[in-house]
């Protein structure tokens, strides 16, 4: 089991594997997921404070390549809870003023994940 430290809100358990952006969202924070955690919107974008993952999606870098954001922040809806680490959510429904955080993203990630180091990125 995962420790998933959300920064102002506390340290909490999460199951090997769930998606960070369902973690983070299922322990009290409201976090953005316009696109509905497809890796399409980058609203539901993170800075690891501890344990960024070595390695993404290649849907998160091509996004991030495309936006000019590669290195600047991760999407949390195309990473998945393996190991300890501490994220501070950036896009939130009440920091954003919004109605609701979107469509609610599966369990699984979206699209089908490829992998790739974040190191050749």
């Amino acid at each position: 089991m995962a420790k998933l430290t959300i920064q102002d809100k506390g340290t909490f358990d999460v199951t090997d594997g769930k998606r960070l952006v369902l973690a983070i969202e299922e322990n009290g924070t409201d976090i953005m997921h316009r696109c509905g955690g497809n890796g399409k919107c980058t609203s539901c974008r993170v800075e690891f404070i501890v344990g960024e993952p070595v390695r993404m999606t290649v849907a998160e870098r091509d996004k991030l390549q495309e936006q000019g954001n590669l290195g600047a922040f991760r999407l949390s809806c195309q990473i998945l809870c393996e190991h300890d680490m501490t994220v501070k959510p950036l896009m939130t429904v009440s920091g954003m003023g919004m109605d609701d955080a979107g469509p609610s993203p599966a369990d699984h990630i979206a699209p089908d994940p490829e992998w790739t180091d974040v190191s050749k990125s």
